[in-house]
């Protein structure tokens, strides 16, 4: 094959080259580099069939410090301001994905020490009643804290919320106007947070219990899509000709603390009331809100019944309990002249104590002397009538409870839920009423010096002490009454799980509080990315477009050129043959010529 020399180049570029080699990949490159371009404008970037994203983040990145390098996190800030103390949560969330149905990815920040950004002071703002134009004084530890964790260029951006509970409720309504008006006029004089009137304010407890359902839920991934595994529920919502929709199943939760009891579930069928009583009495306790950025998708419209029983947390029945036990006693004593629990040597005896244990009741002066029967059979007994049913339901004044689809349907269960299971009975997590009752019936029924002995050879949770041995045995029975016979759940009831942390996280109502808050701002990144794609999208193709016009334009002007060095070439190797044809001539001339 003939082969040619480039020899017009420049020194340092020769190279020997086949021509018809030289022309097909030219050729195959251009080719390739066209194919190219019409794939990324035709189909743009590619995900292989059955990819998933996942919204969001692992347990282990969510433990993870937050970029605060990254320009395009969104903070908010919500302050806690209960009756014990404040405390500020610092919430943040990357821009929207884009799509309408899908709610904002809000975690909770971290520090470099991958803490929590949490602050708490004391005592609680109710406290400032009397000088409500301290509260923004009071307060300003807590935003300080905050403002030095959101980048400073994002605080005119950070919606702050201050949203109080409990203590403040208990204040006359011009005491509390009075301590919002002094936040709402100096904080933004003192920060450049987004803050308005209508984010202080003094929430209700059926809003609080919402915002906790919300959390929870969020955390648990309740609000995403549904996948084929997923236990999913049928949805009537209360708009007119829209059909059922089906979605993923969300859990009620269920919360006894010391003082008071919660519980909130969503309630997916329509809901009809058979008197105006019952109906009036369900809107006190149902709520039905939207958490999708459009009012216009159904998506995620909830209803939720949410109710508060105050006096019925565990300490509190507890101590009404013993209330009764020391005025019936002491009008038995006086009627059959009987001196049962006036002394040491004649206590009453409580089945609802451990066996053997000696405790008093001292109320104003007056003592009740118990000794622990540990009958767990007639602890239940014995407690049932302090739930107050009326008309079979444990409903605030037994008007309505919002019907429970024990079929189809979840709970959690927290704070005393959880305590009564696994602190000293160690079966904490799946429920299982049989397992539990005979745990707890073990527990009452064994002597006080075993237990003592039990707690000092630690073979209790580590956050158990005496006073949880000494009131275990009434707490247990508590809790199985007020969830079978208050809350009417079967006994064969699988699907309660106790809890005190969400993958490892304490979960607090107020993540539901800035989900709920910020709902709407999804709009705004999709407005954004609207006005991007309605007219600058064209700008952007066709950029892309000509960037490969003009590498293809590089090229073909690269090819002139070798063609035309090869052409060059041509014409100087064919004059060169010429002239050394026409020089052979005249030098067979000249010899002709010589004598």
């Amino acid at each position: 094959m003939a082969r040619i020399t480039l020899s017009c180049l420049p020194a340092s570029w020769y190279c020997s080259v086949s021509r018809q080699r030289l022309l097909l990949l030219l050729s195959i490159t251009s080719a390739l580099l066209l194919l190219g371009t019409y794939q990324t404008q035709l189909w743009g970037p590619q995900r292989r069939p059955g990819a998933k994203v996942n919204k969001y983040l692992s347990i282990a990145e969510s433990m993870e410090a937050t970029d605060v390098l990254n320009p395009a996190l969104n903070y908010g800030i919500v302050v806690d301001c209960g009756s014990s103390g404040s405390r500020v949560f610092v919430y943040y969330w990357p821009p929207h994905n884009g799509n309408p149905h899908t709610l904002l990815d809000i975690r909770q920040m971290r520090d470099h020490d991958h803490k929590p950004v949490v602050k708490k002071i004391k005592p609680g703002i109710s406290t400032l009643a009397k000088t409500p134009t301290q509260a923004s004084d009071y307060l300003h530890p807590l935003l300080s804290f905050a403002a030095a964790h959101v980048p400073k260029n994002k605080h005119k951006e950070t919606p702050l919320y201050i949203l109080c509970t409990a203590g403040m409720r208990l204040l006359p309504e011009s005491q509390q106007a009075a301590i919002l008006e002094d936040l709402v006029t100096d904080i933004p004089l003192q920060f450049d947070f987004l803050f308005s009137s209508s984010h202080a304010e003094v929430i209700s407890g059926k809003q609080e219990g919402v915002y906790a359902w919300i959390g929870i839920n969020f955390v648990l991934g309740r609000f995403d899509h549904a996948d084929e595994e997923d236990a999913t529920v049928e949805v009537t919502t209360g708009s007119q000709n829209q059909q059922p929709i089906s979605r993923r199943r969300t859990v009620g939760i269920m919360d006894m603390g010391g003082a008071s009891l919660q519980i909130a579930y969503e309630v997916p069928s329509a809901i009809t009331f058979n008197s105006p009583q019952e109906e009036e009495a369900g809107k006190s306790v149902l709520a039905e809100f939207n958490l999708g950025c459009d009012v216009e998708h159904t998506q995620h419209v909830y209803r939720v019944y949410v109710t508060t029983f105050l006096g019925f947390g565990g300490n509190m029945a507890r101590q009404r309990y013993e209330d009764q036990l020391l005025n019936k006693t002491l009008a038995k004593n006086r009627f059959l002249t009987t001196q049962t629990g006036l002394s040491e040597d004649k206590p009453y005896l409580d089945p609802c104590l451990p066996v053997g244990l000696s405790d008093t009741v001292i109320r104003d002066n007056r003592t009740l002397y118990l000794r622990g029967q540990g009958d767990w059979a007639r602890c239940q007994e014995a407690v049932q009538p302090f739930l107050g049913l009326r008309n079979g339901t444990m409903s605030p004044g037994g008007v309505y409870q919002a019907p429970i689809n024990f079929s189809n349907s979840e709970f959690y269960g927290f704070s005393e839920f959880y305590y009564c299971m696994e602190d000293v009975l160690r079966i904490g997590g799946q429920y299982n009423s049989e397992k539990y009752s005979r745990a707890a019936a073990d527990y009452c029924s064994t002597k006080w010096s075993t237990l003592k002995q039990r707690l000092d050879n630690q073979l209790f949770a580590q956050q158990a002490d005496i006073n949880r041995l000494k009131y275990q045995c009434f707490k247990s029975a508590w809790m199985y009454e007020v969830l079978h016979s208050g809350f009417r759940f079967p006994v064969d009831y699988r699907s309660l799980k106790t809890a005190q942390l969400v993958y490892d996280k304490e979960v607090q109502w107020t993540l539901g509080a800035i989900l709920f808050k910020t709902r709407f701002l999804p709009l705004r990144d999709l407005q954004q990315e609207t006005l991007r794609q309605s007219h600058p999208s064209w700008l952007r193709s066709s950029f892309v477009y000509n960037h490969h016009l003009f590498s293809l334009c590089i090229l073909v002007v690269v090819l002139a050129i070798l063609l035309y060095i090869l052409r060059l070439r041509r014409i100087h190797q064919r004059e060169q043959r010429q002239a050394e044809a026409l020089n052979l001539l005249w030098a067979e001339e000249g010899e002709a010529l010589l004598p």
